[in-house]
């Protein structure tokens, strides 16, 4: 009896022991949650506060949502206020809607990815003979170039597909990252189908993962929906272009991510099969890219102002996602709260000294130097000054709206501020050789080579220029 009794003791305090640590455990998780919670929330409201950030925010860990927010408006008025039932043009990520819906038939033995384009009779040249599924999913096809403002419907992009009978290069040898692989995709499913892009996916993926909030090429007006506008507060234009891209909310992505991660949709060796391009490994495919070592993928989207990205960490269970509607720093947001979740060093971003000139670089770009150097005086620790992509982002943004002179004064701004910058100088190259000033464009070039190179730009457009000069 007195035996029975110790035993029972005894697993009476194991239990209580255990429930102890169990309790402990989760207080100092909660703990740890609390903190990188309240890291994140000091990242993001000083990014706002300094202009570099209109949008929601999701970060999750161990597969638990541990902050969440809302910085800033729904559109140009400033009247509506963002909240998790916004919804966004997340650009490129609605690829990959596509790209799973493929690997769903290939799983269901209704296609498989060898099989060329040409067995769906869609009416194309001789060239889709060549070009198969695994090339279209991997942007390895080379098939016809389709821009991404020109084609205003599916019929358009159909002339342009229809009308060109020759390949960019061979499929297989190259790639290159463009919209007609897409639209290809799309319209193979629903031939394989029998049902619209939409409508495969809203019943296979939307409906079984319960993305409630999510919505195929909505108009303006659409509840919950938001505008893109620019820094001097204009509304983007809507977009008029080939169907099929799915907007959505920030926790509908989430889900998205989840059932990836989980298989839910297609297997683990499916989804490898698309984060993993054979052709290009360097470039991703379609799912963003994949660092194999760090078991990372990054996928990001740019629609006219719109911007989001999603960093999915497998090694470390960790998701972050920004979708924004006015195109800033997204990109670097990601990889701050990345950092942060890691324990590793971090800087919250500071004011862009390109926002801060660009206007007035426009209109009197020497005032706008003045404005550069006043403020690198007095508020040098404010701006970023210490990132030359500031001053190289203006430069461009002068060069396309044919500021010839004021683009080169800006570049060589920066060159005297970033003297052994080569993309710097590479930049100046351009801006020189777009005002035909072929001398001074040689001497860029070769100072960008002399400085590590730009990947072999400048050496292509040294041989350019010696051509244009030798006719």
């Amino acid at each position: 009896m007195k035996k029975l009794q110790l035993i029972i003791i005894l697993l009476i305090s194991i239990s209580t022991f255990a429930q102890t640590a169990n309790n402990l455990n989760n207080r100092n998780k909660s703990k740890k949650e609390s903190v990188y919670s309240n890291k994140i929330d000091s990242v993001m409201a000083k990014s706002y506060e300094r202009g570099l950030f209109n949008g929601n925010v999701l970060v999750a860990k161990n597969n638990k949502i541990i902050f969440q927010k809302s910085f800033g408006f729904t559109d140009e008025t400033k009247q509506t206020l963002l909240n998790k039932r916004s919804i966004f043009n997340i650009g490129s990520i609605a690829k990959e809607f596509n790209a799973v819906s493929i690997m769903i038939l290939v799983e269901r033995g209704l296609l498989s990815l060898d099989d060329r384009v040409s067995k769906f009779n869609l009416g194309l040249p001789k060239w889709s003979e060549k070009v198969t599924i695994r090339h279209l999913i991997n942007y390895a096809s080379g098939i016809p170039r389709i821009d991404p403002i020109v084609p205003k419907n599916d019929e358009e992009a159909w002339k342009i597909l229809r009308s060109n009978d020759s390949l960019l290069f061979e499929p297989g040898t190259s790639y290159r990252y463009d919209n007609g692989n897409v639209f290809l995709q799309r319209r193979i499913i629903e031939k394989v189908t029998g049902m619209s892009f939409e409508e495969f996916v809203s019943k296979n993926i939307i409906k079984p993962l319960k993305m409630t909030n999510s919505v195929f090429d909505p108009k303006s007006g659409y509840e919950n929906r938001t505008s893109c506008y620019d820094m001097d507060y204009v509304r983007c234009p809507e977009m008029q272009f080939i169907s099929g891209w799915l907007w959505v909310d920030i926790n509908d992505l989430y889900k998205w991510i989840e059932a990836l991660n989980s298989n839910r949709l297609i297997s683990k060796e499916s989804f490898q099969t698309l984060l993993n391009n054979p052709y290009a490994k360097d470039e991703g495919g379609s799912l963003g890219r994949y660092f194999e070592k760090e078991e990372l993928q990054r996928h990001n989207g740019v629609s006219y102002k719109f911007e989001s990205i999603f960093l999915n960490d497998l090694k470390n269970n960790i998701t972050i996602i920004l979708v924004s509607n006015n195109l800033n720093r997204v990109w670097d947001l990601g990889h701050i709260i990345h950092n942060l979740m890691l324990g590793k060093e971090y800087k919250i971003p500071k004011k862009s000294i390109y926002q801060a000139i660009r206007k007035e670089a426009v209109n009197d770009v020497n005032k706008a130097i003045e404005t550069y150097y006043l403020l690198k005086k007095n508020s040098k620790n404010e701006y970023s000054f210490e990132n030359p992509g500031e001053l190289n982002k203006l430069g461009y943004e002068l060069l396309r709206l044919g500021k010839n002179n004021e683009s080169i004064t800006i570049f060589k701004l920066a060159t005297n501020e970033f003297p052994k910058d080569a993309n710097i100088f590479d930049s100046l190259g351009e801006a020189y050789f777009t005002d035909k000033q072929y001398d001074l464009a040689l001497e860029s070039y070769k100072k960008a080579i002399d400085f590590g190179g730009t990947n072999g730009n400048a050496e292509k457009m040294i041989e350019k220029i010696e051509q244009e000069m030798s006719k």
